[in-house]
Protein backbone atom coordinates (compact mmCIF):
# COMPACT_ATOMS: atom_id res chain seq x y z
CA UNK A 1 0.00 0.00 0.00
CA UNK A 2 1.31 3.49 -0.83
CA UNK A 3 -1.43 5.79 0.48
CA UNK A 4 -0.39 7.58 3.67
CA UNK A 5 -3.33 7.68 6.06
CA UNK A 6 -3.83 10.03 8.96
CA UNK A 7 -4.47 7.17 11.38
CA UNK A 8 -4.03 3.39 11.41
CA UNK A 9 -5.23 1.19 14.28
CA UNK A 10 -3.07 -1.89 14.87
CA UNK A 11 -4.93 -4.63 16.74
CA UNK A 12 -3.32 -7.63 18.38
CA UNK A 13 -5.51 -10.77 18.36
CA UNK A 14 -4.79 -13.27 21.13
CA UNK A 15 -6.19 -12.02 24.44
CA UNK A 16 -6.89 -8.64 22.84
CA UNK A 17 -9.78 -9.37 20.48
CA UNK A 18 -10.03 -13.09 21.19
CA UNK A 19 -9.88 -14.98 24.50
CA UNK A 20 -7.03 -17.32 23.63
CA UNK A 21 -6.66 -18.37 27.27
CA UNK A 22 -10.17 -19.85 27.06
CA UNK A 23 -9.23 -21.88 23.98
CA UNK A 24 -6.13 -23.21 25.74
CA UNK A 25 -8.18 -24.20 28.79
CA UNK A 26 -10.66 -26.03 26.55
CA UNK A 27 -7.82 -27.79 24.73
CA UNK A 28 -6.18 -28.81 27.99
CA UNK A 29 -9.47 -30.23 29.27
CA UNK A 30 -9.97 -32.19 26.04
CA UNK A 31 -6.47 -33.65 26.15
CA UNK A 32 -6.86 -34.58 29.80
CA UNK A 33 -10.19 -36.31 29.20
CA UNK A 34 -8.99 -38.11 26.07
CA UNK A 35 -5.41 -39.09 26.89
CA UNK A 36 -5.29 -38.91 30.68
CA UNK A 37 -4.60 -36.15 33.23
CA UNK A 38 -0.82 -36.36 32.84
CA UNK A 39 -1.13 -35.67 29.10
CA UNK A 40 -2.24 -32.09 29.77
CA UNK A 41 1.12 -31.23 31.35
CA UNK A 42 2.91 -33.10 28.57
CA UNK A 43 1.13 -31.03 25.91
CA UNK A 44 1.89 -27.68 27.55
CA UNK A 45 5.52 -28.62 28.15
CA UNK A 46 5.84 -29.30 24.43
CA UNK A 47 4.01 -26.04 23.70
CA UNK A 48 6.46 -24.07 25.86
CA UNK A 49 9.44 -25.77 24.21
CA UNK A 50 8.14 -24.89 20.75
CA UNK A 51 7.43 -21.31 21.81
CA UNK A 52 11.01 -20.87 23.04
CA UNK A 53 12.36 -22.53 19.92
CA UNK A 54 10.43 -20.39 17.40
CA UNK A 55 9.59 -17.27 19.36
CA UNK A 56 5.84 -17.66 18.85
CA UNK A 57 3.06 -20.08 19.74
CA UNK A 58 3.49 -23.01 17.34
CA UNK A 59 0.32 -25.04 17.81
CA UNK A 60 0.92 -27.21 14.74
CA UNK A 61 4.46 -28.07 15.81
CA UNK A 62 3.21 -28.85 19.30
CA UNK A 63 0.46 -31.12 18.00
CA UNK A 64 2.87 -32.98 15.71
CA UNK A 65 5.26 -33.68 18.57
CA UNK A 66 2.36 -34.80 20.76
CA UNK A 67 1.13 -37.04 17.93
CA UNK A 68 4.51 -38.73 17.58
CA UNK A 69 4.56 -39.38 21.32
CA UNK A 70 1.09 -41.00 21.09
CA UNK A 71 1.39 -42.48 17.62
CA UNK A 72 -0.39 -45.72 18.47
CA UNK A 73 -3.28 -44.18 20.35
CA UNK A 74 -6.42 -44.42 18.16
CA UNK A 75 -7.66 -41.08 19.47
CA UNK A 76 -4.69 -39.07 18.25
CA UNK A 77 -6.20 -38.09 14.90
CA UNK A 78 -9.23 -36.66 16.68
CA UNK A 79 -7.00 -34.15 18.45
CA UNK A 80 -6.00 -32.41 15.20
CA UNK A 81 -9.61 -32.24 14.08
CA UNK A 82 -10.66 -30.83 17.47
CA UNK A 83 -8.13 -28.02 17.18
CA UNK A 84 -8.84 -27.18 13.53
CA UNK A 85 -12.62 -27.25 14.07
CA UNK A 86 -12.54 -25.23 17.28
CA UNK A 87 -15.21 -22.46 17.23
CA UNK A 88 -12.90 -19.49 17.66
CA UNK A 89 -15.72 -17.09 16.88
CA UNK A 90 -17.23 -18.01 20.26
CA UNK A 91 -14.03 -16.79 21.94
CA UNK A 92 -14.26 -13.23 20.66
CA UNK A 93 -14.49 -10.84 23.58
CA UNK A 94 -17.83 -9.02 23.89
CA UNK A 95 -17.74 -5.89 21.78
CA UNK A 96 -14.59 -6.90 19.88
CA UNK A 97 -16.13 -6.49 16.44
CA UNK A 98 -17.99 -3.38 17.57
CA UNK A 99 -14.66 -1.78 18.45
CA UNK A 100 -13.35 -2.47 14.95
CA UNK A 101 -16.40 -0.73 13.48
CA UNK A 102 -16.08 2.12 15.98
CA UNK A 103 -12.51 3.08 15.06
CA UNK A 104 -13.21 3.05 11.32
CA UNK A 105 -14.63 6.57 11.59
CA UNK A 106 -11.09 7.86 12.26
CA UNK A 107 -8.77 5.43 10.49
CA UNK A 108 -8.03 2.00 9.09
CA UNK A 109 -8.10 -0.99 11.47
CA UNK A 110 -5.37 -3.56 10.76
CA UNK A 111 -4.56 -6.83 12.52
CA UNK A 112 -0.96 -6.99 13.74
CA UNK A 113 -0.36 -10.45 15.13
CA UNK A 114 2.38 -13.01 15.58
CA UNK A 115 2.21 -16.76 15.05
CA UNK A 116 2.84 -19.44 12.50
CA UNK A 117 1.84 -19.02 8.87
CA UNK A 118 -0.86 -21.72 8.82
CA UNK A 119 -2.72 -22.02 12.11
CA UNK A 120 -2.84 -18.30 12.90
CA UNK A 121 -4.55 -17.35 9.59
CA UNK A 122 -6.91 -20.31 10.09
CA UNK A 123 -7.79 -18.99 13.54
CA UNK A 124 -8.46 -15.50 12.16
CA UNK A 125 -10.80 -16.88 9.53
CA UNK A 126 -12.65 -19.15 11.96
CA UNK A 127 -13.12 -16.20 14.31
CA UNK A 128 -14.54 -13.98 11.57
CA UNK A 129 -11.66 -11.51 11.94
CA UNK A 130 -10.35 -11.74 8.39
CA UNK A 131 -13.67 -10.49 7.10
CA UNK A 132 -14.13 -7.90 9.86
CA UNK A 133 -10.78 -6.31 8.96
CA UNK A 134 -11.31 -6.60 5.22
CA UNK A 135 -8.23 -8.78 4.87
CA UNK A 136 -5.91 -6.14 6.35
CA UNK A 137 -3.65 -8.47 8.32
CA UNK A 138 0.05 -8.48 9.18
CA UNK A 139 1.47 -11.66 10.76
CA UNK A 140 5.08 -11.69 11.96
CA UNK A 141 7.26 -13.74 14.28
CA UNK A 142 8.34 -10.78 16.43
CA UNK A 143 6.13 -7.89 15.44
CA UNK A 144 7.98 -5.35 17.58
CA UNK A 145 10.98 -5.99 15.32
CA UNK A 146 8.98 -5.37 12.15
CA UNK A 147 7.91 -1.76 12.65
CA UNK A 148 9.60 -0.62 9.44
CA UNK A 149 7.68 -3.31 7.55
CA UNK A 150 4.45 -2.21 9.23
CA UNK A 151 5.07 1.40 8.20
CA UNK A 152 5.80 0.35 4.62
CA UNK A 153 2.68 -1.79 4.40
CA UNK A 154 0.39 0.77 6.04
CA UNK A 155 2.04 4.22 6.05
CA UNK A 156 0.34 6.64 8.42
CA UNK A 157 0.93 9.90 10.22
CA UNK A 158 0.00 8.23 13.48
CA UNK A 159 -0.68 4.74 14.81
CA UNK A 160 -2.79 3.38 17.65
CA UNK A 161 -1.51 0.03 18.92
CA UNK A 162 -3.85 -2.14 21.00
CA UNK A 163 -2.17 -5.11 22.68
CA UNK A 164 -2.49 -7.17 25.88
CA UNK A 165 1.32 -7.34 26.35
CA UNK A 166 2.57 -4.24 28.15
CA UNK A 167 6.18 -5.15 27.42
CA UNK A 168 5.45 -5.03 23.68
CA UNK A 169 3.61 -1.72 23.99
CA UNK A 170 6.61 -0.35 25.88
CA UNK A 171 9.03 -1.55 23.20
CA UNK A 172 7.01 0.00 20.38
CA UNK A 173 6.60 3.25 22.31
CA UNK A 174 10.35 3.48 22.75
CA UNK A 175 10.86 2.87 19.02
CA UNK A 176 8.10 5.12 17.65
CA UNK A 177 7.70 7.70 20.42
CA UNK A 178 4.97 10.24 19.74
CA UNK A 179 4.21 8.51 16.45
CA UNK A 180 2.12 5.93 18.33
CA UNK A 181 -0.59 5.88 20.99
CA UNK A 182 -0.51 2.66 23.00
CA UNK A 183 -3.64 1.02 24.43
CA UNK A 184 -3.45 -1.69 27.10
CA UNK A 185 -6.55 -3.85 27.69
CA UNK A 186 -6.28 -5.66 31.02
CA UNK A 187 -7.23 -9.06 29.61
CA UNK A 188 -5.48 -12.42 29.63
CA UNK A 189 -2.61 -13.78 31.68
CA UNK A 190 0.04 -11.40 30.31
CA UNK A 191 -1.93 -8.42 31.58
CA UNK A 192 -1.63 -9.81 35.11
CA UNK A 193 2.08 -10.66 35.04
CA UNK A 194 3.43 -8.60 37.94
CA UNK A 195 7.07 -8.85 36.82
CA UNK A 196 6.30 -7.57 33.33
CA UNK A 197 4.11 -4.79 34.67
CA UNK A 198 6.83 -3.68 37.08
CA UNK A 199 9.53 -3.33 34.42
CA UNK A 200 7.41 -1.76 31.66
CA UNK A 201 6.27 1.82 31.20
CA UNK A 202 2.51 2.39 31.44
CA UNK A 203 0.53 2.58 28.22
CA UNK A 204 -0.96 5.85 27.01
CA UNK A 205 -4.45 4.43 27.50
CA UNK A 206 -5.44 1.62 29.87
CA UNK A 207 -8.83 -0.08 29.63
CA UNK A 208 -10.45 -2.89 31.58
CA UNK A 209 -11.74 -4.69 28.47
CA UNK A 210 -11.59 -4.25 24.72
CA UNK A 211 -15.22 -3.09 24.55
CA UNK A 212 -14.26 -0.02 26.61
CA UNK A 213 -12.47 1.32 23.54
CA UNK A 214 -15.87 2.24 22.12
CA UNK A 215 -16.02 5.02 24.73
CA UNK A 216 -12.88 6.68 23.32
CA UNK A 217 -12.85 9.50 20.81
CA UNK A 218 -9.79 9.48 18.56
CA UNK A 219 -10.67 12.57 16.57
CA UNK A 220 -7.73 14.48 18.10
CA UNK A 221 -5.27 12.06 16.49
CA UNK A 222 -2.88 12.40 14.85
CA UNK A 223 -1.53 15.12 17.13
CA UNK A 224 -0.63 18.43 15.54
Amino acid sequence: MSETRDLVFLFDVDNTLLDNDRMKRDLGDYVSQTFGPEARDELWNLYDEERVKHGYADFLGTLERFRLAHLHDPHILQLANWVMDYPFIECLYPGALGVVRHVRQWGLPVILTDGDGVFQPHKLERAGLLGAFGGHVLNYVHKEQELDAVARAYPAKHYVLIDDKLSLLDAVKKAWGTRVTTVFPLQGHYANDAKVLARSQPADIEIERIADLMEHDFSALPPA
